[in-house]
């Protein structure tokens, strides 16, 4: 139990740069309290005092603002930030190290008794405020979850999943992902440099169109050639387009078409 604590007290100053003091943490983080109050609980709920678990986190609950089903798992090193409005489910399953802001929903959306109805989370995920997780999958490892989402399907590991309903961005390349994280430690509310589909969709149809007129372009240079009288061969400029590289697929699945 104390070095859990003393775990959980660890992460707080690691992510929080408002955090000045283990003091400080251990008297007004109410993320801690709801923790520590939950293994009580969930120390209860498996062996079979389903009650007084259930009590105890409803007294959990008056006193962080936190509401944790006693019957979830939650590892070492999470941190609830802010805390305020999250409710966590049954069945829900929080990795190692993850990260949840304040208004976040770990819900279920099966009324079947004893089913997984909750999401699982992987080691160092990011869950953004006010963040809605609902079903019983699995959240992979490293993912964010954007602010205000609302994600009802997988996530991959190392992905961000943003918007309403939430679409997927896979993991960027390794370099920048691995710069990245030496320099934040982890993505702070679930925000990354490329967090938005739609706008990275725009992007590809606007350097579709550019391409386009370029080969355009080149088409009809090749034409003034050819009525010129010179070869086909010499006709084609240097840059001109064989085949075509237009990815409407990716762009598709950015907006979750």
């Amino acid at each position: 139990m104390i070095s859990r604590l003393r775990s959980d007290i660890r992460c707080i100053l690691e992510r929080d740069p408002a955090a000045r003091s283990i003091w400080e943490v251990l008297t007004c983080y109410p993320g801690l309290h709801a923790l520590v109050l939950h293994r009580l609980a969930h120390a209860l709920w498996t062996r079979g005092l389903r009650w007084l678990a259930r009590f105890t986190s409803h007294f959990s609950r008056w006193l962080t603002g936190i509401e944790i089903h006693p019957g979830a798992k939650v590892g070492d090193g999470v941190f609830i930030d802010h805390g305020m409005g999250v409710v966590i489910g049954e069945t829900a399953e929080i990795g190692d190290g993850c990260t949840i802001y304040q208004g976040v929903t770990l819900g279920g959306t099966s009324l079947t008794k004893g089913a997984k109805r909750h999401p699982t989370l992987g080691r160092n995920v990011v869950v953004g405020a006010g963040a809605k997780v609902l079903g019983g999958f699995e959240v992979g490892e490293g993912a964010a979850i954007g602010s205000n989402a609302v994600v009802t399907k997988p996530v991959p590991a190392g992905a961000t999943a943003v918007g309403i309903p939430a679409r997927i961005i896979e993991a960027e390349e390794g370099v920048r992902r691995e710069a990245a994280a030496s320099r934040m430690g982890f993505s702070a509310y679930g925000i990354t440099q490329s967090d938005d589909p739609l706008s990275q969709a725009m992007k590809g149809l606007i350097d579709s169109a550019s391409t386009q007129e370029h080969q355009i372009a080149l088409l009809w240079q090749a034409i003034e050639k050819l009525s010129q009288g010179q070869s086909l061969a010499d006709c084609v400029p240097p840059g001109a387009a064989r085949r075509e590289n237009f990815e409407a697929d990716k762009l598709s699945q950015m907006v979750g078409k």
